[in-house]
C-alpha cells in the first residue's frame, strides 16, 4: 500500500474543491486551461534548475505539485470532468515531470556533477514505470479508479516531497540533491514493482475465480 492513504487523499480533495471552484470559476477559468498552466509553472520550474537557482527551484516544483491538483479539482465541482480533461491532465502531467528532469540534469552537468544527471536520468525513468504500470494496469482493467495509485510506497506525491526538498537542499550542499534523486530512483522502482505485484496477484484471483 501507499504511505498516502486513501483517507487522506479522500480529505485533501474535499478540502479544496470548493475553495478551488470558486476562485477559479470566478476567473472564468477552465479545468483544461489550468492544466496547461501548469506545465507552463514546470518550465518555469525546470529553467530554475537549469541555471541552478536551487532554491527557487524547489520553491516552484512545490508550488507546481500543489497546482496540479487544481485541474481536477475544479472539473469535478463543477460538474466539466471529462474523458478529454482527463487525458490532457495525465499527458501534460507527464510532459511537466519531465521538463522539470530534464532541467536538473543540465543543472547538474553544468556544476560537472555527471553522476548525478545520469542518476536523474534514472529517477525520471523510474518516475514514468510508476505512471505507466498504473496506466496500462487501469486501461486491462485491474484496479480502475483510483485503486493502483494507492499501491506502493512512492506515489507522485511521495517523489514530489523528496525532490522539492533535494533541490532546496542543492543550495547548500549538491549532494542532498543528489542523495533525493537516488532516493526517488530506489523507492520508485520498488513502487513499480509492488504494482507489477499486486496486478499478477489480482490476475491469479480472477483465474482462480473462473475456474470455480
Amino acid at each position: 500500500m501507499s504511505v498516502v492513504s486513501p483517507s487522506f487523499r479522500a480529505r485533501v480533495r474535499t478540502s479544496i474543491e470548493g475553495p478551488v471552484a470558486s476562485v477559479f470559476t470566478k476567473l472564468h477559468m477552465t479545468p483544461n486551461a489550468l492544466t496547461l498552466i501548469g506545465f507552463g509553472i514546470a518550465i518555469v520550474g525546470a529553467w530554475l534548475a537549469a541555471v541552478q537557482l536551487w532554491i527557487a527551484a524547489g520553491l516552484v516544483v512545490g508550488f507546481g505539485a500543489a497546482f496540479d491538483m487544481f485541474d481536477g479539482a475544479l472539473a469535478r465541482a463543477t460538474g466539466k470532468s471529462s474523458k478529454l480533461g482527463a487525458f490532457m491532465d495525465s499527458t501534460f502531467d507527464r510532459a511537466g515531470e519531465a521538463v522539470v528532469y530534464v532541467g536538473i540534469v543540465a543543472g547538474l552537468l553544468s556544476v560537472g556533477e555527471t553522476n548525478g544527471a545520469i542518476l536523474a536520468a534514472a529517477a525520471m525513468a523510474a518516475a514514468f514505470m510508476v505512471s505507466y504500470s498504473r496506466a496500462k494496469s487501469e486501461s486491462l482493467g485491474f484496479s480502475s479508479g483510483t485503486g493502483m495509485a494507492n499501491v506502493g510506497l512512492a506515489p507522485r506525491e511521495v517523489r514530489s516531497v523528496i525532490l522539492v526538498v533535494g533541490l532546496v537542499g542543492a543550495a547548500f550542499d549538491i549532494r542532498v540533491l543528489i542523495g533525493a534523486l537516488a532516493l526517488i530512483a530506489i523507492l520508485a522502482t520498488v513502487t513499480t514493482i509492488q504494482r507489477i505485484v499486486f496486478v499478477y496477484r489480482q490476475s491469479e484471483s480472477t483465474m482462480q475465480e473462473v475456474q470455480k
